[in-house]
Parts: structure tokens; sequence; C-alpha cells
């Protein structure tokens, strides 16, 4: 099976890039001739009714939309500019860089309908007609007025979902008049396509007991200063307290594990066998974490955090529906939990391995994965995993509430 391209960090500097060959090998309208241009003229394609309306993610209809949809060929969903969206006026588009920002979107579509089978998420929502349709807003802001690149917005109609794209992100990142480089940025965006479109019944989460009330919260002064057997030793209390290391849907539940260094699949002798074996791998990784002197230096947010109480859960996972190999979650602040006597309040997060996925360039613990699968790492390449992981993500995920985005999919 191919995979999404997202080593792309160059491909807008080469010629021979897959887009740019297509886009000079295709026989095209005129109006694609221009496809680089600064302003692009409007795309000769048929119309759909205007107007439509739909749900952000509380079920809010906000998301009108205004003219003509701009159609791709070989896909049921069409393009659209959000009401008032091509109006300079209140932070909307001028008209030229709505025509441009409607040209790059229609482009990187078409390319990917061409290639369809080289998106796997993509493809999957082509075939179950998960998409109704793309709208272009000046900028995509959620329910809790988080700004976002894009957002995938629920229906009135379950199973199928609307994506939202914001112009000035595009922009901002460089994407407008490229849609080579808009591409694998816009595939990864359909694994939320598939997640959000599906109805089926999800598996409850467990209840985990934790002790909160007789938990000591440190301070990141007091962990800096403990030496690594020390911070070991803490470790292992919060193991009995709040930390936990499995899974609460207990998604590893009579599934196969990888060998330590390869990729065989070996099933599990029982049901709960490789839950433990994953269990025992994460815990190993964080006593490296806490204990080794290389992530004091290196990644000290890992350490800290880790110690704070900032962290309840890291665990492996198997979420087939996502395509990241790790993922941080953070509870919103209104959310927060009262821990220890004085009642302190925190936000807990978890660290998500997804345990048969691949890193991919762009995360910055690619290269110490040497090209295994998540549950194929030793606990050294894991402990690395993981603390890159809280080091770029737990402080970001906290302020900005990402997670209102982010809500977990339980495995089935």
């Amino acid at each position: 099976m191919n995979q999404i391209p997202t080593d792309y960090s160059g491909d807008h500097q080469r010629n021979d890039h897959p887009v740019v060959r297509w886009m000079r090998n295709a026989v095209l309208p005129v109006s694609v001739i221009g496809v680089f241009a600064v302003v692009w003229p409007a795309w000769p394609v048929p119309s759909a009714s205007a107007n439509h309306q739909g749900r952000n993610h509380a079920g809010e209809d906000r998301h009108g939309t205004m003219g003509p949809g701009h159609a791709i060929p070989g896909a049921s969903f069409e393009v659209f500019l959000a009401k008032g969206a091509a109006t300079a006026k209140a932070g909307g588009l001028d008209q030229a860089q709505a025509d441009a920002t409607v040209q790059t979107v229609v482009d990187a579509f078409r390319f990917m309908v061409q290639h369809r089978t080289d998106y796997q998420r993509f493809d999957e929502a082509l075939k179950k007609d998960l998409l109704e349709k793309v709208i272009i807003e000046p900028t995509v802001v959620n329910q809790e007025g988080k700004t976002f690149p894009f957002l995938v917005a629920r229906t009135k109609d379950p199973g199928r979902v609307k994506l939202l794209i914001s112009a000035s992100s595009l922009n901002e990142k460089g994407y407008l008049n490229h849609p080579d480089q808009l591409v694998p940025v816009l595939a990864r965006e359909f694994q939320w396509v598939v997640s959000k479109s599906d109805t089926s019944p999800k598996t409850k989460t467990v209840a985990v007991e934790r002790d909160l009330k007789h938990t000591r919260i440190r301070s990141d002064k007091e962990i800096q200063e403990m030496s690594g057997d020390e911070r070991a030793r803490i470790l292992q209390e919060l193991f009995g307290s709040y930390l936990k290391t499995i899974d609460d849907h207990k998604s590893l539940e009579g599934q196969s594990y990888y060998e330590v260094g390869t990729t065989t699949l070996v099933p599990p002798t029982q049901s709960d066998s490789t839950t433990k074996l994953y269990d025992i791998r994460v815990r190993e990784a964080l006593q490296k974490i806490v204990q080794d002197t290389y992530f004091s230096e290196h990644t000290p947010k890992a350490v800290t955090n880790l110690l704070d109480g900032k962290i309840w859960n890291v665990a492996f996972v198997k979420i087939d529906q996502r395509d990241w190999a790790t993922r941080t979650r953070v509870l919103s602040e209104d959310k927060a939990v009262a821990v220890g006597e004085a009642g302190r309040m925190l936000q807990p997060a978890t660290i998500l391995v997804n345990t048969y996925r691949l890193a991919v360039p762009y995360d910055p613990f690619y290269q110490d994965t040497k090209g295994l699968p998540m549950g194929a790492l030793s606990a050294e390449q894991l402990a690395r995993v993981i603390a890159l992981e809280i080091q770029h993500n737990i402080i970001e995920k906290a302020m900005t509430g990402h997670v209102a985005q982010d809500q977990m999919t339980a495995p089935k």
C-alpha cells in the first residue's frame, strides 16, 4: 500500500514533484496554464446550489456558503467560499485572494483524485461519500474561539461531514498558489474526515481508580534538583497513585505485538499478553526518561512534567482510524481535577503511542525510530519518542485547547 508522501520539505523547489509533473503534462483548460500566477482566473466548472447549512463540532449552524460550488472531477463534493468570504471588509478576502485560494484547493483535490490510491484516507472518504462539501473561510474558528488551518465539522446528515479550510492559514504557510505543497497536508486531514463521519458505537472507557487526595505534587524546581535515583523512586510512587500506563479503552486486548527491532507480528498467548508487554515497556521507558541525564539535558520538560502532576497516562494504543504515531491530549481547563491535600487544580494529560503506525519525516523522533512501527521500538527508543512528544506538545496543547478538535475516537 502506498503511503501519503509527507517528506515534502524541499519538493516545492524541485521541478520533478508529482504535482508539478502532473500540471506540466496534463491537457488542461486555459485557466490552469496560469496555475502558479499570483492571481488565477476563475475555474470554469459546474455550479452547485449555494447557502448550504451545517453544524460545527457542537452542532451550531454557522457555515453558510455563497455562489456556485467548484466541482472536482471524480468527486461528489464541491469547493465553496463561505458567506461573505470574498469581501475585503471585516477580515474577508478580496476577489483576487478568494480566486487564488479556491484555485489552489481545487488543483490540489484534482491531483488527489487522479492519484487517489496513493492517499488511503482520501480514497476511503471518496468511496464512502463521507465529505459533503469543502468550505473556504477567511479564518477557521471552533466553538471555543480557537483558530485552526483545517476543521472537520459534522452535518445534519449522519455519517457525512464538511471540511473547513482557512484561507489566511494557507497564505501564511506558503501554500497559496502552490498546490504541490498543499496536497500532502490536505491528505493528512482526511484521517479526521473518516473519524468524524464514523457513527458506529464506541467502546466505553474503563474507569481507573486513582488516589488523588494523598498524592503530593512537587514543583519543577524540586524535581530538577533531585538525583536520577530520587526521580525514579518518585516515579514508582506515582504508578501507585495517578500515573497509569495502560490504555483505558483496552484497545490492545487480544491484539498481536511486535518483537523489538522487527516488523514481525506475534499472536498473543493470552488476551491480555500484548497489554502487559507494552505496559512493561512503557514503564521502562519512563524510568529512563526521569533517571538518565540525557533526558534532563535534552528534554527537560519531559522529566519535570512526568513528575509534577501534568501527565496521568502514558500508554500504547491501537487506533486504526488515526494516522499519527504519537499524540498528546490535555483536558480543557473546565475539566481540571483537584489533587493533593491542598486541592491543586491540574489539567490531566495523556500521551498515546499508536502501536502499528510508523513515524513520518515531520515527527521530531523520526530518526530515532529507524523506520520501525511504534510497537517494535526498544525501551530506549520509546523513551526518546515519548520524551520528544512531551517536550514539543504538552504546553502547547494545554494552552491552546487543541483537544477541542482532537477528541479521542475510541478503538473498536
